[in-house]
C-alpha cells in the first residue's frame, strides 16, 4: 500500500502526456514558467523537514473534525447553517454514563481506548442556538399585535440562519475517521437528527488519548513566486487527494503538484500571476491530483508551510 514511484524505479515527479506532476491525465500545466522544478526543490525540502509526533504511527491521532456526518444528510441551505454552527436541541435525555472501553480499527490494526459519555460527547456537538428570525421568533409573542411596532426589534438574521437540529435519539457506534494511520473505524455517538437521512457522529474517544497534530517544520525560505499553497483537504479516497489551494485573485486557474515519498505526500499548486495591477485578496479553489499509490498512512503535507493537512469536508 506504500509503493511509489520510486520504489518502482520511476522518478519521483513522472510525467505522463500534458500532465502536471500528480495531476489527472490532460490537465495541462499553466502558461508562462514552467514551476515544477521549483516545486520540486521545495517539496522535497518540505519532506526533509517532517517529524511525527508521538503516537502517529502507533496511537490516536485524528486528522479531521471530530463531528462526522456518516453520509449523504440530504441538508437544505437551513440545515446545513445548522450543522455548521452546532446548533441543536435534544428532544430526549442523554446518557451521562461512561461506557467500557471501545476499539479503534486501523489498516494496520486495532486499539483499545478510554470512551467518553453520550453526555459528554453531547455538549461538544451543541455549540449553541440559532437567533431568532423573522416568521420564525426564538419564543412566540406573548400578545401579538399582528403588525410590528415601533420598539419592536428588526431581524438582521440571514435567511436560512434560525434552525435547531432536532436529536431524537442516540446510540453507540463507530464513524470513519481519517487519521495518522489511514481511514479507522472509530468508536462515536450516533445521534439521530429529525432534519437529516443519517445520523451526526461524535467521536466517542477520551481526549487525554487523543494526539494532536503538530504544526510541521516551517521552511527557511518564502514560498517561490508561482506557486501556491494547500489550505486544507476535501477529501482522501485511496489514491485520489481533492484539495483546496489558495490563490490571488487575478491569478491564472490553478495546476496541482504533488511529490510522493514513501513516508509523505507533499501538494501545493502552479499559478501565474499577473503583470498589471490586482486586488490583494486570498480565493480558494478546488483541485484534485491522483497519486501513484493510495494515501495509506502517508502524511499529506502543504509545500507553503510544511504543515499536515487536515480533512475538512466541503
Amino acid at each position: 500500500m506504500r509503493r511509489v514511484l520510486a520504489l518502482l524505479g520511476i522518478p519521483l515527479l513522472a510525467l505522463s502526456a500534458c500532465a502536471t506532476p500528480g495531476a489527472d491525465p490532460g490537465v495541462a500545466p499553466p502558461a508562462g514558467p514552467d514551476q515544477r522544478p521549483a516545486f520540486t526543490e521545495r517539496a522535497q525540502e518540505v519532506a526533509a523537514g517532517w517529524r511525527p509526533v508521538p503516537g502517529w504511527h502507533d496511537g490516536y491521532v485524528p486528522l479531521q473534525d471530530a463531528t462526522v456526518l456518516t453520509g449523504d444528510p440530504g441538508t437544505t441551505a437551513e440545515t446545513k447553517t445548522a450543522f455548521n454552527a452546532g446548533w441543536y436541541r435534544d428532544q430526549i435525555p442523554i446518557p451521562a454514563d461512561v461506557p467500557k472501553d471501545g476499539t479503534i480499527r486501523f489498516p494496520d490494526g486495532t486499539l483499545r481506548v478510554p470512551l467518553v459519555s453520550a453526555a459528554d460527547a453531547y455538549a461538544q456537538l451543541h455549540q449553541g442556538d440559532p437567533p431568532p428570525c423573522d416568521g420564525r421568533p426564538a419564543a412566540p409573542d406573548p400578545a401579538p399585535t399582528g403588525r410590528p411596532g415601533p420598539n419592536d426589534p428588526v431581524s438582521t438574521s440571514a435567511p436560512g440562519a434560525c434552525v435547531a437540529l432536532t436529536v431524537t435519539g442516540v446510540r453507540l457506534g463507530s464513524a470513519p475517521v481519517w487519521t495518522s494511520r489511514g481511514r479507522a473505524e472509530v468508536p462515536a455517538w450516533l445521534f439521530t437528527v429529525e432534519e437529516l437521512a443519517v445520523p451526526v457522529a461524535r467521536v466517542a474517544v477520551a481526549p487525554r488519548v487523543t494526539g494532536r497534530v503538530s504544526g510541521g517544520t516551517v521552511p527557511s525560505r518564502p514560498l517561490p513566486a508561482g506557486l501556491a499553497s494547500a489550505q486544507q483537504l476535501r477529501a482522501v479516497e485511496g489514491n485520489r487527494i481533492d484539495y483546496v489551494l489558495g490563490v490571488g485573485a487575478c491569478d491564472s486557474p490553478p495546476t496541482p503538484l504533488v511529490l510522493e515519498r514513501p513516508d509523505v505526500v507533499v501538494i501545493g499548486g502552479a499559478v501565474v500571476s499577473p503583470t498589471g495591477p490586482c486586488t490583494q485578496q486570498l480565493v480558494l479553489k478546488p483541485v484534485s491530483v491522483t497519486l501513484a499509490a493510495p494515501v495509506g498512512g502517508r502524511v499529506v503535507l502543504d509545500a507553503g508551510s510544511g504543515a499536515p493537512l487536515i480533512v475538512q469536508p466541503g
